[in-house]
């Protein structure tokens, strides 16, 4: 016989299940147990950072030390959903009734794959986002340095994609998901200079871009110093011009 105040004995007076309330109520104190889930909160700093993103802020979330796939998926999860359902609600808002459309939402994630693999990607909202929240104002950029790690339903939904040479198959593969003339792109990919150049692809550009980037040398600050300087005597002559229009002789 069940003790009191146990779940089996919570299970028998509410007429459910023993075995799944049990296996309920082990799940949960996995959740329970986080120092970051508090009964009585000061606040609610989900909604606090749906304010700020609302306002044109940048938020940047860090795990820290809670870097297991529980804490990815139970933060990601709470403040994801909540981002959906307001900018869902306010483009609607906007479409409907005329109000003001929502800010655009830009939805960064680094080393991506510890949520996107394919064994998350199904727990999170991300793969709604990257397939249906575009027409709601809101964005997914996707950062990874193994594309081979990230789900491929999501690979296929980012539209605009920025790579670096790659030397593994299948991260080549994982990046050329979803898109045409992939045969054409591989060459592109194996001539690019490693650390120098990426492609730009997709819906973004017209066609494939290679872009060499810049070497931070002494002639890259040259070039910054006197671009400085010529900015500054623009202004200068601006403003010279401006009082002789203002105070003529």
């Amino acid at each position: 016989f069940p003790a009191d105040h146990s779940v089996a004995m919570w299970a028998r007076n509410n007429n459910v299940h023993e075995k799944a309330a049990e296996a309920l109520h082990r799940k949960l104190a996995l959740i329970y147990d986080k120092p970051y889930v508090v009964e009585n909160p000061a606040g609610d700093p989900v909604q606090a950072i749906v304010d700020k993103l609302e306002n044109g802020r940048h938020v940047i979330l860090g795990f820290g030390e809670y870097d297991n796939d529980l804490d990815y998926l139970l933060v990601s999860n709470i403040l994801t959903r909540r981002l959906r359902q307001h900018w869902v609600r306010r483009t609607e808002q906007h479409k409907t009734a005329g109000a003001a459309p929502p800010v655009p939402l830009l939805i960064a994630i680094e080393e991506a794959h510890k949520l996107l693999n394919p064994h998350l990607a199904g727990q999170t909202a991300f793969g709604i986002i990257a397939r249906e929240l575009r027409k709601y104002f809101v964005t997914l950029l996707v950062v990874d340095q193994r594309p081979s790690g990230i789900d491929d339903e999501i690979m296929s939904q980012l539209g605009t994609r920025i790579t670096g040479w790659l030397g593994d198959e299948d991260d080549i593969r994982a990046v050329l998901t979803g898109l045409a003339g992939r045969e054409q792109l591989r060459g592109m990919l194996a001539r690019l200079q490693e650390k120098e150049e990426v492609l730009l692809l997709g819906w973004g550009v017209k066609m494939p871009i290679p872009v060499r980037s810049r070497r931070y040398d002494e002639t890259f600050y040259d070039d910054i110093r006197n671009n400085n300087k010529t900015s500054r005597n623009s202004n200068n002559d601006d403003l010279d011009a401006l009082i002789a229009e203002l105070y003529p002789d």
